[in-house]
């Protein structure tokens, strides 16, 4: 069967994070400290899902793209029949959902940026719900999202952007990625256009397009949405370091802890 733009854009979500962000340290070290059960939501092509199951813990991954989940499923398959009995995925919407094993996971997160899709500020306020949800009592929670600055915001006026070229490892084909980003400053929100184009050299490229709408979220609205979901916020630090949260930051990386317990 000829391959989906869903599928497409799936295997090359894969190929456009081959060079590794730079979280998956701190997520294992969060999940040996918190325990064995996992909640990922956005969990994608199973980038951290696999890994987590792969370190002993059980693993549940919400997404809303069954080629995303797809990936995902075929990632643990290879990785052994081991790995793949502790992977579980569920298409399900991050803002809603409720699991029936809400408040027994050990570490509920929401990874690199992901936060960004779920449209609102009330629909983000909700997705932290959802984690706080499904959180065992003493349970820790985990949201990352980039803080661009005001000169990454300024270049954002719809020119195109080559970002890069890589050949991608299932196909041979060589892949260049372009984006054009809006700045809707009203709405705190990104109107962001990527471009795949793939082909062998001297061929007609295959051009894949994706748009997304991506709601920018500061600090101390995760420190409100943890908040108001019940939660106690352990951390805020500026990098997978933990290093401080200061006017340099790139990015924000919060923990929370559920405190039920405690009360």
């Amino acid at each position: 069967m000829p391959e989906t733009a869903a599928q497409a854009l799936a295997r090359l979500y894969d190929l456009d994070l081959s060079e590794d962000p730079g979280d998956l340290d701190l997520i294992l070290a969060l999940a040996a400290r918190a325990g064995d059960r996992v909640l990922e939501l956005a969990s994608g092509s199973g980038r951290l899902t696999v890994p987590l199951a792969h370190a002993g813990h059980d693993v549940t991954g919400v997404d809303l793209d069954p080629a995303m989940l797809e990936r995902a499923r075929s990632a643990a398959d290879q990785a052994g029949r081991d790995v793949a009995n502790r992977v579980r995925l569920v298409r399900d919407d991050a803002r809603t959902v409720r699991l029936e094993g809400a408040g027994t996971y050990d570490l509920a997160l929401i990874p690199l940026n992901s936060i960004f899709l779920m449209g609102s500020r009330a629909d983000q306020a909700a997705a932290v719900a959802t984690l706080a949800a499904h959180l065992a009592p003493g349970g820790l929670a985990m949201v990352d999202a980039w803080l661009p600055d005001a000169e990454d915001l300024a270049r954002y006026d719809g020119r195109l952007v080559l970002e890069w070229t890589r050949e991608e490892p299932e196909t041979g084909r060589t892949v260049t990625k372009t984006g054009s980003a809006i700045y809707e400053p009203a709405t705190a929100s990104v109107r962001l256009t990527t471009i795949f184009e793939e082909g062998r050299q001297g061929d007609a490229p295959v051009r894949w397009v994706r748009v997304d709408r991506l709601r920018l979220v500061t600090p101390d609205e995760l420190v409100a949405f943890a908040e108001t979901a019940g939660l106690e916020v352990e951390t805020l630090a500026g990098d997978y370091d933990l290093g401080p949260l200061d006017g340099g930051a790139e990015r924000v990386v919060m923990i929370a802890r559920d405190a039920s317990a405690t009360r």
